[in-house]
């Protein structure tokens, strides 16, 4: 039987999260397609994307309580094959109703496979090691897509992404359908004492201190998308230069290789709980920077670690998270931690910023981060967790 601690397994589990999580890659390449490709303007191209995002997120607030009873290689499989469907509709599409409602059923069909995907992750023997492997693996997947993507854009025109999209979604189906994990590797990870919920199956509902952390990553991730959205463009209007601020994304797309890896490896060394009270932080500080300086080597550093924090806090937070809710439900509804922040943060960055200007980035990061924070430090430690009041 496979596993999710099998090669079978973990491959699969690498695939799906891949394939579920192509908007973190393409967005910006997403965006830029709609509008150079298919003419439409910034506010269409836009809703389309937070069509797909908010789609994935109600599926994954529907699915993420049912976790437990559904039948995961079959949710998996479907999902990514609707979502493969919608796509290649979308590449043969013109017309904006058309594409906004097959965005919308990539999204949910997409998000459906990716909440049984993490869930099936947190339910691991080691969840931050294993969500780390899959965050190595989207590192990956994202040099090969801007390295094939961009070039085949240019030969063949916009509906090529869509394309692309589809055959991504169509092998995850493929891979899914014939080695999703079946069984669970938490079986002694159920026993630990390290757990504020009790195990897949009884039913109980999850404690508070489990939303406080669901929030707080939601709250990076917000941040993340609000930044990340205006990245390119405050470089240019900083006068720094079109090639200086593209070499600046290449250089995060590689960068991004590591943090995954390194959270693994300093698992056993490193306290999750001073990691998630310390990246919301070091995140804001780091907008700070990229918003506000006026000289590229201050921007350029910050701008290419920017997102490795995010990755590698997020690391550290669901392992965490699926050591104190081992059920999976909990992280079966990561994408809607994820995705909320990837649909609000361009439309709450685009307000603030031509209300404000860009500085007014920083001080919305402060307040996000003040909030995650404190959502963080309501986690508890690990020598308390075992105590009955935390239950």
């Amino acid at each position: 039987m496979v596993t999710a601690d099998s090669r079978r397994g973990r491959i699969a589990l690498m695939v799906a999260h891949c394939a579920g999580m192509v908007d973190l890659v393409a967005l910006p390449v997403w965006v830029g397609t709609l509008i150079s490709h298919h003419g439409f303007d910034p506010q269409q191209a836009g809703a389309l994307a937070t069509l797909f995002l908010a789609a994935a997120v109600v599926a994954s607030v529907m699915l993420a309580p049912r976790f437990g009873r559904l039948p995961r290689r079959a949710v998996t499989a479907a999902g990514f094959g609707v979502a493969g469907l919608a796509f290649f509709g979308v590449a043969l599409s013109q017309d904006f109703k058309t594409m906004a409602v097959l965005h919308a059923l990539a999204g949910f069909a997409a998000g459906s496979a990716l909440s049984v995907t993490h869930g099936t992750i947190a339910r691991g023997a080691n969840p931050h090691r294993l969500f780390a492997l899959v965050g190595i693996a989207l590192g990956v997947f994202a040099i090969a897509f801007f390295a094939v993507v961009p070039p085949l854009l240019a030969a063949v025109g916009g509906p090529a992404l869509f394309r692309v999209f589809a055959a991504v979604m169509a092998l995850a189906a493929l891979v899914a359908a014939g080695s999703f994990p079946h069984a669970d590797g938490a079986a002694a990870r159920d026993a630990a004492p390290l757990r504020v919920a009790e195990p897949a199956g009884r039913g109980a509902p999850m404690p508070s201190a489990i939303w406080f952390g669901v929030v707080g990553i939601g709250c990076m991730g917000l941040v993340q998308a609000m930044t990340f959205a205006f990245l390119e463009r405050v470089g240019n209007e900083r006068g720094f230069g079109l090639a200086a601020v593209t070499g600046v994304l290449v250089a995060l797309s590689v960068v991004n290789l590591f943090p995954a890896a390194l959270a693994a490896l300093l698992e056993k060394r490193w306290s999750a709980r001073t990691v998630l009270l310390s990246g919301p932080v070091l995140q804001a500080l780091l907008v700070a920077l990229i918003m506000q300086s006026t000289v590229f080597a201050p921007y350029a550093a910050s701008a290419s670690v920017f997102a490795a924090v995010m990755i590698f806090t997020h690391t550290f937070g669901f392992g965490l998270l699926a050591r104190l809710e081992p059920s999976g439900r909990a992280l079966a509804a990561t994408p809607a931690m994820v995705m909320t922040g990837a649909a609000i943060g361009p439309i709450l960055g685009g307000t603030l910023v031509k209300a404000f200007g860009y500085g007014s980035l920083a001080v919305a990061a402060a307040v996000i981060a003040t909030i995650a924070v404190a959502c963080f430090s309501r986690l508890p430690a690990p020598a308390a967790a075992s105590r009955s009041a935390l239950a």
